[in-house]
């Protein structure tokens, strides 16, 4: 009489095959903090730069003098040093706590502030031209207790614009 052999895996194979496949998970669970906080800083970097571009083109929408010296939208005025303040969609405010609005009027209800851009402008730019530095920081409320405090993350942007 023939004995027929079965194939099957033994108790040992599966074993062995469960605890590689386990470790091969954790591995993988492991790296997904990792990827998430990736993510949330490639999202808010992408944001920041949306951000510097509409205030550059605002700017470079501003007509020259005597036309004007204050862009229409963000109402930044060549040469003058200004703060604003962003939320995640794009809205803009000029204080912290999202309140007000560039124009004057209010925020109802108050933004919740994401992002802080600071423009700031060559002292003694050459005949015609004006130098901006724009830097966008997050969040923009930090630590008071710290003597420099540091932002999880910023983006910084030069323009030159052309002013004859």
């Amino acid at each position: 009489m023939k004995q027929r052999r079965s194939s099957a895996f033994s108790l040992v194979e599966v074993t062995l095959a469960l605890g590689i496949a386990a470790f091969c998970l954790i591995a993988v669970f492991g790296l997904m903090p990792v990827a998430v906080q990736t993510n949330r800083n490639a999202t808010s970097q992408t944001a920041a730069t949306n951000i510097m571009a509409a205030v550059i083109a605002d700017l470079r929408a501003t007509p020259k003098p005597p036309g004007g010296t204050k862009s229409v939208q963000y109402r930044i005025v060549f040469g003058t040093a200004k703060t604003l303040f962003f939320d995640g969609s794009g809205e803009c405010s000029l204080y912290v706590s999202g309140s007000t609005r560039v124009d004057g009027s209010s925020w109802v209800p108050p933004l919740q502030t994401r992002y802080q851009l600071n423009v700031t402008w060559n002292p003694s730019p050459p005949s015609g031209l004006q130098y901006a530095d724009l830097k966008v920081r997050w969040p923009p409320v930090f630590v008071q207790s710290s003597p420099t405090p540091i932002p999880s993350g910023s983006t910084e942007m030069f323009a030159a614009f052309d002013r004859n």
